[in-house]
């Protein structure tokens, strides 16, 4: 799956990839031609042959150079298809990670209908998520971090992942109603207090993702990180340490209005 999704996001790169093949072999070609003649002129005193040796070494030269070029260039594109692929079957097993909706979020939770277990698939089109994984205390701290942007992250459907990385529950309970300009009776507020009720089931399948992704990014094992997800379920950042909610609501389009459908793929380019 992740090899068609490839071929489908970049969909000329089979076909550069074959010409710089046919261009290397057709160079390869040219320069045993031109090595079998040169061979010969310059074991030979024949004035006429060494006299065409000089021709013959420039084009040997040049074919030299069009296949180091063509095999750089197919090289290139070899090692970004691998990385593509790569990352395309991380975001399919990310994709089939599950959750559930915390206990006091109703059925109207995150689109999934009820508290049974479902993938983050499922969350395509109607979600922004970000993953915030580290030890409890770091999922609370920024947990309080979000607070003064709640309404904000719920007007640009977003909705936050707690991950305790050390097995320990993190407090997220936002203390009473009508905080921060937030009304109970508006729909936003109410999905904005909805924004931290998600939660992670079959950690150990989460943990084994969240480690490989560190391995490959170089990050420590036990370092606290974040990843936002586009709409469309695909990584757009991610970074060690608390996630950057401001800049989260300065950077995403609002989902209802007249931004509604126009800008929900504007979310940045993927990793």
């Amino acid at each position: 799956m992740a090899n068609i999704r490839s071929e489908v996001l970049s969909p000329f790169r089979s076909v550069r990839m074959f010409f710089y093949l046919a261009f290397m072999a057709s160079g390869t070609l040219g320069g045993l031609i031109a090595l079998a003649r040169l061979l010969p002129a310059l074991s030979v005193s024949d004035p006429a042959l060494a006299a065409g040796a000089a021709d013959t070494l420039k084009g040997l030269g040049i074919d030299v150079a069009a296949v180091s070029l063509f095999a750089f260039l197919y090289s290139r594109e070899s090692k970004a298809k691998d990385a593509q692929v790569a990352r395309l079957a991380r975001e399919e097993r990310l994709s089939r990670l599950r959750l559930r909706v915390g206990a006091g979020a109703g059925a109207e939770g995150a689109g999934a209908g009820s508290s049974r277990p479902f993938t983050l698939s499922e969350l395509r089109g109607t979600a922004r998520l970000v993953i915030v994984a580290g030890p409890a205390e770091f999922v609370a701290e920024s947990f309080r971090r979000s607070q003064p942007f709640l309404r904000e992250l719920a007007e640009r459907a977003v909705l936050a992942v707690p991950f305790a990385t050390d097995g320990s529950t993190p407090e997220l309970r936002l203390d009473g109603s009508g905080e921060d300009g937030v009304d109970d009776d508006d729909d936003v507020a109410r999905r904005s207090k909805r924004l931290w009720q998600l939660t992670p089931v079959y950690i150990t399948e989460w943990a084994q993702w969240l480690d490989d992704q560190k391995k490959l990014a170089g990050v420590p094992s036990d370092s606290p990180v974040y990843l936002s997800l586009r709409m469309d379920g695909r990584v757009r950042g991610s970074g060690v340490g608390y996630p950057p909610w401001q800049a989260f609501v300065a950077q995403l389009p609002p989902v209802k209005g007249m931004w509604s459908g126009l800008l929900d793929g504007m979310d940045g380019r993927v990793l």
